[in-house]
């Protein structure tokens, strides 16, 4: 049983890295917020001055900050259905016996090591290259003309990048959760006669249902500032500019630190809300 001294101890050498976290997490807060409240042009006179909410007024009226945030929501919702969906289905399929099954387990979860940048650098010269990558070939191998995927269809390609990239973090989940699974309600389900579609609408996937939650909690909250993989492939052009990325451009682009630190206010906002929605569901997932 803990006693007081003991209880003091702890606080006392947990409080260093406590500070240290709070440091870190706060000190870049409280910068955005100071500078959302000034006119700072780095390249153009420096600081010039209070500006009031101006710079939350003028992000907010401009004509690009609606669709950046329709663009990152459609991104994250698109991704999250894939992600999920396919993520069940390769966790059923690893569970299964199978010869080298350790081997494809670390194959199909390797992706998620690979960095953001190198990952769309790869999609978008070996796979999505419309004159020498390896889709362009398959569809002419099938007599079809090639597609200029990041142009042509540049949302489903960036869904489909960003999908790849963090379907090993939900298969990983999933099939740690599938592998808890009693075995015996299973068996009972099959010497009873139920097949497998009923066996998994009504046993796995209720089972899988906290798992399921924390992968959309986790990824959503990444998924919001996706950045990496716009940059490199589109440059958010053909309708891919998220939200993280237009601040990007009003700070670095057009120079204006103080309307980018409003839009940076306004994303720490969106993703306040949307987290604590999502929490709302794991809180009601958790407690059943």
């Amino acid at each position: 049983m803990a006693t007081k001294a003991s209880r003091s101890a702890a606080r006392l050498m947990m409080a260093p890295a406590v500070i240290l976290l709070m440091g870190w997490m706060l000190v870049p807060l409280i910068m955005t917020l100071w500078f959302s409240f000034r006119t700072y042009l780095p390249l153009r006179g420096g600081d010039l001055g209070w500006a009031g909410f101006d710079n939350y007024v003028r992000f907010v009226s401009s004509s690009a900050f609606w669709p950046a945030v329709q663009t990152t929501l459609v991104i994250v919702l698109g991704v999250l259905v894939i992600t999920v969906g396919l993520g069940i289905l390769l966790a059923i399929l690893l569970d299964q016996p199978m010869w080298g099954q350790g081997v494809v387990r670390i194959l199909v979860i390797a992706p998620f090591f690979v960095m953001p940048t190198v990952s769309a650098l790869v999609w978008k010269n070996m796979f999505m290259d419309p004159v020498n990558g390896l889709f362009a070939h398959l569809w002419r191998f099938f007599g079809a003309d090639p597609v200029s995927w990041l142009s042509d269809a540049a949302m489903p390609s960036i869904i489909m990048i960003v999908s790849w990239q963090w379907l090993p973090f939900a298969t990983l989940i999933l099939l740690t959760a599938i592998q808890s699974l009693d075995s015996e309600q299973l068996e009972a389900a099959e010497m009873d006669g139920a097949p497998h579609l009923k066996r998994f609408w009504f046993i796995i996937l209720p089972h899988l249902s906290r798992a399921i939650t924390i992968v959309i909690l986790i990824q959503t909250i990444f998924l919001l500032a996706i950045f990496a993989e716009i940059f490199v492939t589109t440059g958010g052009a053909f309708g891919t500019r998220t939200l993280s990325y237009l601040i990007f451009q009003r700070v670095l682009e057009s120079q204006n630190v103080g309307l980018g630190s409003a839009g940076g206010v306004y994303a720490i906002i969106l993703a306040n809300i949307v987290a604590i929605f999502l929490m709302r569901i794991v809180g009601k997932n958790l407690d059943n």
